[in-house]
């Protein structure tokens, strides 16, 4: 049995991308990033969207536009405070500003964040790839259980199953195309830290190269309906 450490220190070794950050622009399509190229990407999330676009419109439909907004919206501020707290976690700053619900969140991953994450290389990391077209920011690159591995936080109110997540390592594939373009380091895996309302953490680990293709035909579909307008 591990033991967990809840007084753990993390060690960062700073890996240069090429440029201090990139700038981002939001509109009602989705987010661009202008990457130091000149040229304009659109938001790797913007893109795999198009993967869940039809069950969230069932969604909505079934409970109501307002109620949706409301469940929704709440779902969005509580994932951005819990990914807050867990950057500062993992920065070794203080956490204890937090509203005590995200606290809680935080001590729920505390066993997964000390236990298996090592080295970090990046947290909230913008990055752009070439060849893909695409850009976004990533939460964490750091050594999990030994392999260097994108590292997703994301929150939940109800258990979900590997299979309906694949939009979420397709994601992680494309942040580790992308900070391979970037410095050269190969990052051959992807992992999901989930926090579930009332659970236990989630963890799901999987090769990048599972996700490439269905990352790639998401790219070309938008592109396609970027070309027709839709």
């Amino acid at each position: 049995m591990k033991t967990i450490n809840r007084n753990k220190i993390f060690s960062h070794r700073h890996i240069d991308v090429g440029y201090k950050d990139l700038t981002a622009e939001t509109t009602d399509t989705g987010r661009t990033y202008n990457a130091p190229n000149g040229k304009s990407y659109p938001s790797v999330t913007t893109v795999l969207s198009i993967l869940t676009e039809d069950a969230i419109r069932s969604w909505r439909d079934r409970v109501g536009e307002e109620q949706a907004d409301i469940v929704s919206g709440k779902a969005s501020r509580r994932g951005t405070k819990v990914h807050s707290i867990v950057e500062k976690y993992l920065n070794n700053e203080d956490t204890s500003k937090f509203l005590p619900h995200i606290q809680q969140s935080l001590e729920n991953l505390k066993p997964v964040l000390d236990n298996d994450i090592g080295t970090i290389f990046g947290l909230e990391v913008a990055l752009y790839s070439d060849h893909l077209g695409v850009a976004g920011r990533c939460d964490c690159i750091a050594q999990y259980n030994g392999v260097p591995s994108i590292i997703d936080f994301k929150t939940s109110r109800y258990i979900k199953k590997k299979e309906k997540i694949s939009n979420y390592f397709a994601q992680g594939a494309a942040y580790a195309i992308m900070w391979e373009e970037r410095t050269g380091m190969v990052i051959p895996n992807v992992v999901v830290i989930m926090d579930v309302d009332h659970e236990k953490p989630l963890v799901f680990v999987e090769h990048r190269d599972n996700y490439t293709k269905l990352l790639k035909d998401t790219i070309d579909e938008y592109r396609t309906r970027k070309m027709f307008g839709h």
